[in-house]
């Protein structure tokens, strides 16, 4: 992982928290959704990779439809790569 201009650190990020990771980095700056990426725990997968020091911007976002309401979309902010594991 990689924030400006600091020396790149190594993360290990595990279970459905490196999914939700491995979701963000295809998703690009559209980002991702509950709605879209359907998961159990969207909010708690970014709690621990944000405490983990990874860039993830929250916008709430509107929406209509039989149950009106607000979500949130999720943005990975950080360059993140996958590491040699993730490629075996």
């Amino acid at each position: 992982m990689r924030d400006g201009e600091a020396d790149p650190r190594i993360i290990v990020v595990k279970g459905r928290d490196r999914w939700a990771l491995e979701n963000l980095m295809q998703a690009g700056p559209r980002g991702c959704t509950p709605i879209d990426h359907p998961g159990p725990r969207w909010s708690a997968y970014v709690f621990k990779l944000k405490k983990a020091g990874i860039c993830i911007e929250t916008i709430h976002e509107s929406h209509e439809g039989p149950f009106p309401g607000h979500h949130a979309r999720y943005v990975l902010r950080s360059s993140v790569t996958p590491g040699r594991e993730a490629a075996a």
